[in-house]
């Protein structure tokens, strides 16, 4: 695979706060470097530095796709019962792949925060199947809840929650999203989230989850 045929779609930049050591300019220059056509912006739960990322991008002529991770509430946005910071939320990768999915990201990241926030900002489904139009799905890293329920072998409720969302897209905006990093739980997640791509006839993303800019960073990011 060749640089120019390759997009990260899964990437947190500075504005992941406490977690991505991405700077967006220097980001952006690496990205033009390798002659990278686009590249994706995804932080935890914000949009803090999307028009600084697309105005940075547009200027390199990369095309900027607008993300988020979002914090997706096992019940609902205003459910505060839970105690720790594991168990109120699952990951879900959003992308905006026009001006309305741009406008229905902000409205959810907005409501997260002013709405769901406990411990994270968070949405919840019922607030996804109202803005999801514009909108592309990726199954998200093991925090997801998809492969939350695969890593502990309950493939009934991973099979229902991956049914669940795939009604919220608009058809073929639903990816299994697979990662390959040596964490444990990979191998396994991957495995089945392919053979549920054969069962729901869903399309299927590699990912890398991206961090941080260059191998050497790995340490001081840690």
């Amino acid at each position: 695979m060749t640089p120019q045929s390759f997009v990260h779609l899964h990437l947190h930049t500075e504005f992941s706060l406490l977690d991505g050591a991405n700077r967006i300019d220097e980001l952006l220059d690496r990205a033009q470097e390798l002659h990278m056509p686009a590249v994706a912006m995804t932080d935890h739960g914000n949009m803090f530095g999307a028009m600084k990322f697309y105005q940075a991008a547009r200027e390199r002529g990369i095309n900027p796709i607008l993300g988020c991770e979002a914090y997706i509430s096992p019940t609902t946005r205003f459910d505060r019962s839970k105690q720790g910071i594991s168990t109120v939320a699952h990951h879900l990768t959003l992308l905006a792949t026009n001006y309305e999915g741009y406008q229905n990201l902000a409205r959810l990241i907005s409501k997260a925060h002013l709405e769901g926030f406990y411990y994270r900002p968070r949405i919840d489904k019922d607030l996804l199947a109202q803005h999801a139009a514009g909108l592309i799905g990726l199954t998200g890293c093991l925090k997801g809840e998809v492969n939350g329920h695969i890593l502990g072998e309950d493939m009934r409720k991973a099979a229902e929650a991956l049914d669940r969302y795939r009604q919220f897209f608009a058809p073929d905006n639903l990816y299994v999203e697979l990662m390959s990093h040596g964490v444990d739980g990979q191998t396994q997640a991957n495995r089945q989230l392919l053979a549920f791509s054969r069962d729901f006839g869903l399309p299927v993303v590699a990912t890398n989850d991206c961090h941080y800019l260059r191998r050497e960073d790995a340490a001081p990011h840690d």
